[in-house]
């Protein structure tokens, strides 16, 4: 069973990985609930205070990923709309990889500029609105991801301190 659940947090945790980058899937949340299956295994004793200290950095930053672009956003004099309309950049980004890797930071921008000029008139208070909205993101993701890839560095550490109770064979 150990085996088991050691194999399902590690999947558990690059899922997670992922969820930095895709709005649809809460990455910190996963990634903790890949360590919270490591703990549970009988090699790896209890330690409540890091699974504690470690739910609660994730649901922080689960939460500021929602506040941040929207006051980026708002910081730079924009909407809901180019809130949406990133998300919908980055959608897009996903669903049709037209510019590759970089699809992932030209769509959300484009989303948030096309969801202000829409909202506005102005051109130039749509690109400050969509810079800030951009921004916001960007920052929301980069704190997702170093989290989740420090969640998985972690695991690692753990898993290969009590790697020989943990393999039976």
């Amino acid at each position: 069973m150990d085996i088991a659940l050691l194999i399902l947090g590690f999947i558990l945790m690059l899922v997670g990985i992922l969820g930095s980058f895709l709005p649809v899937l809460p990455g910190p949340p996963i990634s903790w609930i890949g360590l919270l299956l490591l703990y549970m295994t009988k090699a790896v004793p209890d330690n409540w205070w890091i699974l504690g200290g470690t739910l609660v950095l994730a649901l922080g930053v689960t939460v500021m990923d929602y506040v941040i672009p929207a006051a980026g956003t708002k910081k730079f004099g924009g909407s809901k709309a180019g809130m949406w309309g990133t998300i919908v950049g980055l959608l897009v980004a996903i669903i049709f990889p037209v510019f590759g890797p970089f699809g992932i930071i030209i769509w959300p921008f484009v989303g948030a500029l096309v969801g202000e000029l829409i909202n506005k008139a102005d051109q130039k208070t749509a690109m400050k609105a969509a810079f800030g909205s951009f921004i916001g993101f960007l920052t929301g993701t980069f704190m997702k991801f170093v989290l989740t890839a420090g969640y998985l560095v972690f695991f690692i550490i753990v898993a290969v301190k009590y790697a020989a109770e943990l393999n039976p064979f």
